[in-house]
């Protein structure tokens, strides 16, 4: 497969496309819990998802059978501004949300190569495949922690390695990070692309065509079809 197929949801505005996917992953979650008995949610970070997240927390969900984890993160400490575990602890685990489990990712080796085998292990009390992962895109075509001239990129994108954690390099500040490799986020039963703006779908429209998966990481997601991706947008 060297392009996608994948359709994009269009919105009116960010608002609706908030409500309306928070209802659809909530649902997709009160599924699970009624099936296994608990659920599990991966998120990005990043300032579009956060209206999302606002309207997930509002949601009745038995939050306490739910396990919220990252998929992907800054090597920063929790309580810098720039971490993923803060974004979701502020916008997400609120309200009733804040009975959810969470697993993070930072730790306390000294680099994310060093102390990515530390967080994969912290997926062990996350229910897999996860329920629905949601992901963004950045502008360079990149998922998750997986960029663009990465050193690790070819590992992270090896279809054939076991999932886990992998140690990222990101081209602007700040370079380190962590991030779930290709195998761990496909181990999902549903993927969300959430995206905002029209350079986003500018971007995307560009990741839909041909082009080498390393150019545009986001294609490695688009062009599988062992795990259902939507796509949905608002301007």
């Amino acid at each position: 497969m060297t392009i996608s197929t994948a359709e994009v949801k269009r919105y009116p505005d960010v608002a609706t496309l908030a409500d309306s996917l928070a209802g659809d992953i909530a649902a997709s979650l009160s599924q699970a819990i009624a099936q296994r008995g608990l659920a599990s949610l991966v998120v990005s970070g990043g300032h579009s998802p956060k209206p999302l997240f606002h309207a997930l927390s509002a949601k009745p969900l038995d939050w306490s059978r739910v396990c919220v984890a990252l998929a992907d993160e800054r090597w920063v400490e929790p309580t810098d501004a720039g971490s993923n575990e803060k974004l979701v602890r502020e916008n997400l685990l609120r309200g009733g949300a804040a009975a959810a489990r969470f697993a993070g990712l930072k730790n306390a080796a000294p680099s994310p190569e060093l102390g990515a085998v530390s967080a994969w292990e912290t997926f062990a009390r996350v229910p897999r495949p996860f329920d629905v992962t949601v992901l963004g895109m950045g502008d360079d075509g990149h998922t998750a922690s997986l960029f663009p001239r990465s050193p690790n990129l070819p590992n992270a994108l090896d279809p054939e390695a076991a999932a886990g954690c992998i140690g990222m390099r990101a081209p602007t500040e700040p370079h380190a990070r962590l991030s779930l490799n290709l195998s761990a986020l496909l181990g999902s039963r549903l993927i969300y692309i959430f995206l905002v703006g029209e350079a986003k779908l500018k971007t995307f429209t560009t990741a839909s065509g041909a082009g080498p998966i390393e150019e545009m990481p986001v294609r490695a997601v688009l062009r599988q079809d062992g795990t259902p991706v939507e796509v949905v947008w608002a301007p």
